[in-house]
């Protein structure tokens, strides 16, 4: 007999393996400058930062093949949603809520496993002031931040990220992502558990989504592939 304290049991056990696999991931940071939302990380052969729709970013921690169907699912709901409505009604919240009740059922349900990811989304606005984050985790539940976000797999490194971002915010994206690239290697430093024995043959990955609509594509890439 399956009683509420089993229950209750598994699912503790399925969080901790899911935060396990998530410590060691590579953290992301994104700062709303002028200019646009830089988002700023380090990745090995795949990228980790994408753009899902013309106001909307995306970028992932945990397992490649969840992160990838995470920025898949976003995709097809924001291209439906904007073919059904419009174009103005693809929101960062309309995104991130849609993902979270699957995310809820795949977490609660043993019969599946859970994804292992934590996602970033960010929505670029008029002004830096009305951007706005919405950090999704593997059990559906989400937070919501606006200026910057920090997408971590501790919370150990959200506190070494901490009042590291607001004298970045006039800088030109250009200096930014160098500004960010030292904030980031100075907080992996303070971790209990350092990154750095991990982060051999990564290459640093940076993108601005731009404020502006003069371009057709907003999305620049300003470290990493094409």
């Amino acid at each position: 007999m399956f009683t509420p304290y089993d229950w209750q049991e598994g699912i503790g056990n399925r969080a901790q393996y899911i935060e396990g696999k998530l410590e060691q991931g590579v953290p992301v940071v994104a700062i709303s400058l002028a200019e646009g939302i830089l988002v700023f990380t380090y990745c090995r052969q795949s990228k980790k930062i994408y753009e899902i729709y013309d106001r909307l970013i995306f970028a992932g921690i945990g397992q490649q093949s969840d992160v990838e169907a995470m920025r898949t699912a976003a995709v097809d709901f924001a291209h439906q949603e904007g073919y059904n409505r419009s174009e103005q009604d693809v929101t960062v919240q309309r995104v991130a809520t849609a993902l979270s009740a699957p995310l809820k059922k795949a977490f609660s349900d043993f019969s599946v496993a859970p994804l292992v990811a934590r996602t970033l989304f960010g929505e670029v606005n008029a002004s830096p002031d009305e951007d706005i984050y919405y950090t999704l985790d593997y059990d559906g539940d989400y937070q919501v931040s606006r200026g910057s976000a920090v997408l971590v797999g501790s919370d150990e490194m959200v506190l070494a990220f901490e009042g590291k971002f607001d004298k970045l915010r006039g800088e030109k994206p250009e200096k930014a992502v160098e500004s960010l690239r030292a904030v980031w290697d100075e907080a992996v430093k303070q971790e209990d558990r350092p990154l750095s024995e991990n982060l051999e043959g990564l290459n640093p990955e940076a993108v601005l989504l731009e404020r502006s609509d003069l371009r057709d594509n907003r999305f620049r890439v300003m470290l990493g592939e094409e």
